[in-house]
């Protein structure tokens, strides 16, 4: 599953808005991001936990060349699974059925007061128009004549 798919995934949960589970997505990823980043650990219980991890600097080797090489101390995000996502994942355990997005809720017009009813105004169409349509008709057909 990737961003967008996980994204249509949890859409029903948001009315069918992509863009606000889109929106959720990312802030839930940028606050993960965040709190690693000035080395705080994030523990979601029955998840599993991020966290920063120093790795000292030490000796490898080159496997195409065979060399030893130094490789620099770094720093590398880790996540450490919960028993209970360990549990899921082997078979151990029964997930519980997933919950259902809330029912859409569709309002109702207000029942609208009957305004007393006035007298319909005439409007009055413009004839103009067709009258010069016919002209040109009229004189297409006598030009058609002379011919």
């Amino acid at each position: 599953m990737n961003k967008a798919q996980f994204i249509a995934a949890l859409a029903p949960h948001f009315n069918d808005s992509k863009r606000e589970a889109a929106h959720a997505v990312d802030i839930v990823f940028d606050t993960i991001t965040r709190t690693m980043a000035r080395g705080e650990d994030v523990m979601i219980n029955d998840f599993g936990k991020f966290k920063k991890v120093d790795r000292k600097a030490r000796m490898g080797r080159n496997p195409f060349t065979g060399e030893t090489i130094k490789i620099k101390a770094s720093k590398k995000a880790r996540f450490l699974p919960a028993k209970a996502l360990k549990e899921v994942v082997a078979g151990d355990r029964k997930l519980a059925p997933a919950p259902k997005p809330a029912p859409k809720v569709v309002a109702k017009p207000a029942a609208k007061k009957a305004a007393p009813k006035k007298a319909a105004k005439k409007k009055v169409a413009k004839k103009a128009a067709p009258k010069k349509a016919a002209k040109k008709k009229s004189v297409k057909k006598a030009v058609r004549k002379k011919r």
